[in-house]
């Protein structure tokens, strides 16, 4: 019996790679959109192995933390672009891919809030994928840095600002979530809170993809007021 617990603990072991070991350090973060709850010996009781077989691969939780935020962003893929795209529909692309990627490892957006990719992986297909996308489309390199600063840091904070609060989220139970925070809004003492109570309706927006939306197409007005000026 021993030695069947040993050889499939060995099977188990042999079938280890970097990436099955991030793919499920990101299911148990992702899973409680905490940190704090991953440990080496939570990771290694996951997959099945002894805790020093998991740091034959990483060193310690802060180089594993390290490689989960690179794992993330080597993996951002842009669609296809359109023939001649142009800057608009560019940074709107962009700006969705952004979202969609912090929405997807909610726990993850902590670990790009405290940490800087040293990853060339992680460069080439966050960053310089990015920049030539917006580069290509129209906008000039200087530009499309701060487009990709703005757009990039606006998608962390919206997603970080949106987990907490399930009522803006697409899909789901959200339409109900929405009308019960509508109504704590709405029944707030008027005399105290006019406009909350006034604008109830419009509160529970923002936390909405409509929201995000509506940030970045001001941005996208303002980058191209900027292009305009250059010509």
């Amino acid at each position: 019996m021993a030695q069947d617990r040993a050889r499939g603990v060995d099977a188990r072991a042999s079938a280890l790679s970097p990436e099955v070991i991030l793919e499920a350090a990101l299911r148990i973060s992702d899973a409680e959109n905490d940190l704090s709850g991953l440990t080496v010996r939570r990771l290694a009781a996951e997959l099945g192995v002894g805790t020093m077989t998991l740091y034959s691969y990483f060193r310690g939780k802060e180089e594993l933390l390290d490689s989960m935020a690179d794992h993330v962003l080597g993996r951002l893929e842009l669609p296809e672009p359109e023939p001649e795209e142009d800057p608009a529909t560019a940074l709107r692309v962009v700006s969705r891919v952004f979202l969609d990627l912090m929405r997807s490892h909610p726990s993850v957006v902590r670990l790009f809030a405290t940490r800087v990719t040293t990853s060339p992986v992680a460069r080439r297909g966050a960053m310089e994928a990015v920049l030539e996308r917006l580069v290509s489309a129209g906008i000039p390199g200087p530009l499309a840095v701060r487009c990709y600063g703005f757009l990039i840091t606006y998608a962390i904070g919206f997603a970080s600002y949106q987990a907490p609060r399930p009522w803006g989220r697409p899909g789901g139970e959200g339409e109900e979530l929405r009308r019960q925070q509508r109504h704590f809004y709405a029944a707030m003492p008027a005399d105290d809170f006019p406009r909350l109570v006034e604008l109830s309706d419009r509160l529970v927006e923002l936390p909405s993809d409509e929201q995000y939306a509506f940030g970045v197409e001001a941005f996208i007005g303002s980058v191209l007021r900027d292009l305009s000026a250059a010509r």
